[in-house]
């Protein structure tokens, strides 16, 4: 027999076997209850996959391809979590704690079933479902003797499937990273009637009524809109290779992310690739624990069904994570590039939509969810860094780039059709007038020994940023004069601050960063690290301090201050003030508007010998710090894989002063206005401005 016989022959199998499961009684109420539920979610799947194969997308009308994603996604759906196996605190509550996390974990993780059955993937299918029988089986065997598995029992089953398929899951996540060949998205994005929105049910996604919402309005743009959105985009993508002096014609392949609804303009960008001589790569963002699951979304995705239900999962490696695991998966991972180094070598690197406009979301931190030690803390950590390293080594960051673009989403509210239409306007900018007035302020920071920085109100702030002292101010200079390449919009001068005399509060009253919601997030620093940190989401201070500790820090008992920049995009700021929505404004376009610090890596990170230039001719110079300078000798400690920016909005802003070293001060900004001589045109937008008159 074949393989393919092979696998169709266990899947029939296994198919059979949970039919029956659905059929079988349980002694155990609660037990039989969670298992029928899973053999029916599996049947599901069975059902999914032969309407498929049978050509039902084509043939379905539009009301049977909603309700068919309904019925996938319901069970985590808010208005049904509460009573949802996929819950922990639901899970534990109905199967007891000796088993409820453990079968809440299988319960997830069948979940990612959903987008392996549409893109046929049989294999991923079968190991899953193989999985669920042999948890069934023990139970059920258990049952008859007279003594159920302890939790134990089936941590280790649970424990020994991601072993087991830690190398097929690295190859074929790396795989879908880099290789162009035979996408299911591509395909998809490519040949889909994009005027009947009924393709976005062949992805597999969740299909929220804002991603029909998006869909329908792209459809309706003019041509030369969609254009100019495609356009900004890839050509950000191209001059973020040539300002940071690198070769593009060296590259074949560009990997897209973006948010289903959107594939008009990401056609177009396709086409504006290719005459770049780049073909696409598309993957499906990660729902397995295999393929590191967790908050964030990258490749394609659909609107997320229950940011709660992400947020109770994105711990579930703690059931599995330890030294042995984490050698395996660097071992694997390395394999996998093994096999992949021609696609990795002609790797150009991401090319970004983000969205924003969804809803608040608080989330509900559960105690029966999984949580890593302190332990499997520190080798999270530490396989991030090492994972990282061994990516730079078959795709080197020097010759590698990115870009990312943002545009709202109808969830957004009555807004959204002025919102996108402002969004576009803001994204093409005339790039010239900033970087004139940009280099204003660059000529007065390359004089400064340090900024001040103060808040206004009730914002508390009090910084002080060490900056790079120049050797040759006529060739140097420490701030880029950053336009709008790698990403859009245009509006911000930045440098790697030094560490050594960089202290004190950095305070805002409301941020977003990557999707969380920080209420008066306080941050201390002192020579350049995070020395304290708290905010006022939860009501105990442990809580509040835990979940800056785990998004933020990214796990790390400290960071360094990599970033200091002053955003200079006021029509942004004025744009979402006008129209309410300055809070929910991504990062991307929310550190344009105002004086931003990131905690993390620098800018520069892993490209810190790659010479760059203003477009004044003066070599930017201030783009490593005293953790960066340990890349030669100790790389695992140079770098932290992380990289998270926190903007002082001007409405929070009371000073912005540089300071030189015979202490004389040059004020930049005062109570949220640019007072900086050669600066005036950046108040123009608040002159203009309609909102509190």
């Amino acid at each position: 027999m074949s393989d393919a016989e092979v696998l169709r022959e266990r899947y029939d199998l296994v198919a059979d076997r949970i039919r029956e499961i659905r059929g079988e009684q349980f002694e155990e109420e609660e037990l039989g209850n969670y298992f029928t539920l899973c053999a029916e979610f599996l049947l599901l799947i069975e059902d999914t996959r032969l309407f498929l194969e049978e050509g039902g997308l084509e043939k379905a009308s539009l009301e049977e391809l909603e309700s068919r994603n309904l019925r996938l996604y319901a069970d985590i759906l808010p208005e049904h979590y509460e009573e949802s196996y996929a819950n922990p605190a639901y899970a534990a509550a109905r199967l007891g704690e000796a088993y409820g996390a453990e079968l809440c974990f299988l319960y997830t993780e069948l979940r990612s079933l959903i987008g392996f059955a549409y893109e046929g993937r049989l294999e991923e299918l079968v190991i899953r479902m193989e999985l669920f029988v042999e948890v069934y089986t023990a139970f059920a065997y258990g049952a008859e003797e007279g003594q159920l598995p302890s939790g134990e029992d089936i941590r280790r089953k649970l424990y020994w499937f991601v072993n087991d398929y830690t190398e097929d899951a690295a190859l074929r996540r790396i795989r879908e990273s880099l290789s162009p060949g035979g996408s299911f998205a591509v395909r998809l994005l490519m040949e889909s009637d994009l005027s009947d929105v009924r393709f976005l049910y062949a992805y597999g996604e969740y299909v929220s009524e804002s991603d029909l919402e998006t869909a329908r309005f792209l459809a309706e743009l003019p041509e030369e809109t969609i254009a100019t959105m495609a356009d900004t985009f890839t050509e950000g993508y191209r001059m973020g290779f040539e300002v940071m002096n690198k070769d593009l014609s060296k590259k074949k392949t560009v990997e897209l992310y973006y948010h289903i609804g959107f594939e008009r303009m990401i056609r177009r960008a396709v086409e504006n690739f290719t005459k770049l001589g780049l073909k696409p790569v598309i993957s499906r963002s990660a729902y397995s624990v295999l393929d590191n699951r967790g908050i964030g979304k990258s490749g394609f995705h659909g609107s997320n069904p229950n940011r709660q239900y992400d947020y109770d999962h994105k711990d579930d490696k703690a059931l599995f994570l330890d030294r042995n695991y984490m050698n395996r998966k660097l071992e694997a991972n390395r394999a996998a590039y093994e096999k992949c180094k021609k696609d990795a070598a002609v790797y150009a690197g991401p090319a970004v939509l983000e969205t924003f406009g969804e809803a608040d979301f608080r989330p509900v931190t559960k105690k029966e969810a999984y949580r890593l030690t302190e332990e499997q803390n520190r080798i999270w950590v530490e396989y991030r860094s090492r994972a990282g390293e061994l990516q730079r080594e078959y795709i080197p960051e020097e010759e590698r780039s990115f870009t990312c673009i943002a545009f709202p989403v109808p969830e957004i509210g009555p807004v959204f059709r002025e919102l996108f239409e402002e969004t576009i306007r803001i994204n093409t900018l005339d790039y010239m007038l900033y970087r004139r007035v940009q280099q204003n302020l660059i000529d007065v920071l390359d004089t400064a020994d340090y900024c001040e920085i103060k808040g206004a109100g009730r914002n508390r702030t009090d910084l002080k940023v060490n900056l790079y002292k120049l050797k040759d101010p006529e060739k140097e200079t420490i701030f880029e004069n950053c336009v709008a390449d790698v990403n859009i919009p245009v509006g911000e001068v930045f440098t790697s601050p030094v560490l050594e005399g960089t202290e004190g509060l950095l305070h805002v009253r409301r941020a977003f960063l990557a999707g969380l919601e920080y209420k008066e997030l306080s941050i201390t620093f002192r020579d350049g690290f995070v020395r304290d940190y708290t905010c006022e989401n939860f009501p105990s201070e442990e809580e509040n301090r835990r979940f800056i500790y785990e998004n933020i820090l990214a796990r790390h008992e400290t960071l360094p201050m990599g970033e200091f920049a002053i955003g200079t995009n006021t029509t942004a700021y004025v744009a979402a003030r006008r129209l309410g929505v300055e809070a929910r404004l991504p990062v991307l376009i929310g550190e344009k508007m105002g004086p931003h610090f990131a905690v993390g890596d620098t800018c520069y990170s892993h490209s810190e010998e790659v010479r760059i230039y203003n477009p004044d001719g003066r070599e930017i110079v201030a783009k490593s710090n005293a953790v960066a300078d340990l890349r030669d000798t100790k790389p695992l400690e140079a770098y932290f894989n992380c990289h998270t920016d926190i903007t002082i909005p001007y409405d929070e802003l009371g000073e912005l002063t540089a300071v030189r070293r015979d202490g004389s001060r040059i004020v930049i900004i005062q109570d949220g206005r640019f007072v900086l001589p050669g600066c005036e045109e950046l108040n123009k937008a608040f002159e203009e401005a309609t909102f509190g008159k």
